[in-house]
């Protein structure tokens, strides 16, 4: 169990996914040259569209901009294939390697393969438990977990209500803390019952559409309310919902501000979704891996205890914001998305509804 404390909130842009190189040299923030190479491992393209829609793209120009070097890849959900990638990288001459880990074992490994050969690492997202990365760029996702939880409340109200909780990747730590998060808000209300729950093996939502309608029909449909923990997952538990015809009678959350899940909220089928927005994350992430590719400290805000590793991860956390119909035009003020992705054909007149243009 990870104990984390909140530092101060940084400043949104940025985002980021596959293969790319781009020249050396330049400067950001400072005016000493980056001599060095950033690499950049993502985790896979289907747990999430973002980690080839934003964090890829904000990555590249963020890097391209400061004029570093730098290799970005996804390992496609494939612990080999991102062991192979960072093999390829160190060799390659890297000298700063950032990884969203498919697993804390096999992202411990890298890192301790890193270490060897003088590479600083960077855990971006997803804290490698027994890893020795150097700085840990993240959300407070404990508080994401809350968030979605007092989400699902206010939907819900104070009456009884049968709760299914939809995990993420029990490989994943992230997910343990969102599940943490909302539990300790949903636990609290004296007129919820948990009837279900269950993880998601590596987020994926095909498997996510198979777990929730065993999950519904164990409990003969009796599911007032879906703790889902993020927007493809819940997309998964609102085609079920659909197929049973509760659709926008029982609320869903979800995470990740995505097109699909804003549409749901917009469409009434889904409750709310969390904003964690990837530029930000990935302009936080790039800033971080210049100034260390730079031989300068990166800023951290705060610490993570990382009790297998026994100790403390110096960290920079992001605050989440909870999003839900009303305020929909946040994820476009912040860049994440235009409203032009979000509204088109039938969604066009809910985005005028709603304030979102």
């Amino acid at each position: 169990m990870l104990a984390t404390v909140m530092g101060a909130t940084l400043a949104l842009s940025a985002c980021g996914g596959s293969d790319s190189e781009g020249g050396d040299g330049g400067s950001a923030g400072g005016n000493s040259k980056a001599e060095g190479k950033i690499g950049v491992i993502l985790p896979d393209t289907k747990s999430s569209v973002r980690w080839e829609s934003a964090d890829k793209p904000a990555l590249e120009k963020a890097f391209k901009a400061a004029g570093v070097d730098y290799d970005v890849q996804n390992a496609e959900g494939d612990a080999d294939k991102m062991a192979t990638i960072a093999d390829g990288m160190i060799t390659g001459g890297v000298t700063v390697l950032a990884i969203v880990n498919l697993d804390s074992e096999s992202g411990a490994a890298i890192e301790s393969k890193a270490a060897k050969q003088g590479v600083k690492t960077i855990d971006y997202d997803r804290l490698t438990l027994g890893g020795s990365a150097d700085v840990y760029i993240s959300y407070d996702n404990s508080k994401v977990g809350a968030l979605q939880g007092e989400g699902l409340a206010k939907c819900l109200g104070e009456k009884d209500a049968n709760i299914v909780f939809l995990n993420g990747s029990p490989t994943d730590n992230n997910a343990k803390l969102f599940s943490d998060g909302a539990h300790s808000v949903l636990d609290k209300v004296s007129t919820y019952t948990n009837v279900a729950e269950q993880s998601v093996p590596d987020w994926d939502n095909d498997k996510a559409v198979t777990i929730f309608e065993q999950l519904y029909t164990k409990v003969d449909g009796k599911v007032d309310g879906v703790y889902a923990a993020n927007d493809g997952l819940a997309g998964g538990v609102i085609s079920i919902l659909k197929k049973n015809g509760q659709n926008g009678k029982v609320p869903v959350t979800g995470q990740d501000a995505s097109v699909e899940g804003l549409q749901n909220i917009l469409a009434g089928d889904q409750c709310m979704t969390i904003q964690k927005s990837a530029t930000g994350q990935a302009n936080a992430l790039a800033e971080t891996a210049i100034a260390m590719v730079k031989g300068e400290d990166p800023k951290t805000t705060s610490t993570v205890k990382d009790d297998e590793g026994g100790r403390d991860v110096p960290s920079i956390l992001l605050d989440p914001v909870s999003i839900d119909k009303t305020n929909v035009q946040a994820v476009v003020d912040a860049g994440d998305l235009k409203a032009s992705d979000i509204c088109e054909g039938k969604f066009a007149q809910l985005c005028k509804d709603n304030g979102v243009g």
